[in-house]
């Protein structure tokens, strides 16, 4: 679910850091600063918020994103929108509206796929291989025309890949299934 809400952390952490670059009122924490090397986030680490709030833990990082998991949501989040409070690594998000992000981000990814899920789209399997053309989508079924014919499949067998339309087979599994091996 995360990979869904990375776009709109993305879009939204600059606002949110922007409006936490204001002077703090004194005795008020002050907004995270960028992250260098030295204040990457590790995983496992606490994240805070601006205020000292928990917002959930560093569940993994690749180096550009880390995913903190809120307990409730797990979102990615860039390591340049981490930085340092009195408690330790923050962000400048509450729990509640990282989790908000995370949700508005997901619902609005899902209706962007399903927009994708029409006659004529290409789907690809796991492989990456073209298996064939979308030829309707009625209900909750979606009827794949491939070279050895068509297939009637659950709407929910497709997904997002990084080329389009894609289903968790191969051109092989595919055809075997078709064939009712």
């Amino acid at each position: 679910m995360y990979r869904y809400a990375f776009a709109l952390l993305v879009a939204a952490a600059p606002a949110a850091l922007s409006a936490q670059t204001t002077p703090a009122p004194a005795g008020a924490a002050t907004a995270p600063a960028a992250t260098t090397a030295a204040t990457a986030p590790t995983v496992g680490a606490t994240v805070y918020d601006a205020q000292g709030g928990t917002v959930g833990t560093i569940a993994s990082s690749d180096g550009t994103n880390a995913v903190i998991d809120t307990g409730s949501v797990k979102a990615a989040v860039p390591l340049t929108s981490f930085g340092t409070s009195p408690k330790g690594v923050a962000i400048a998000m509450t729990k509640a509206e990282l989790e908000a992000a995370a949700s508005q981000g997901a619902a609005q990814a899902a209706a962007e796929f399903q927009s994708k899920l029409t006659a004529g789209a290409t789907v690809y399997g796991s492989g990456g291989t073209s298996l064939g053309t979308i030829k309707a989508v009625e209900g909750e079924f979606v009827t794949l025309t491939t070279a050895k014919g068509d297939a009637r499949l659950p709407k929910g067998s497709f997904g997002p890949g990084p080329q389009g339309v894609t289903i968790g087979m191969t051109a092989a599994q595919l055809e075997a299934a078709m064939a009712g091996k």
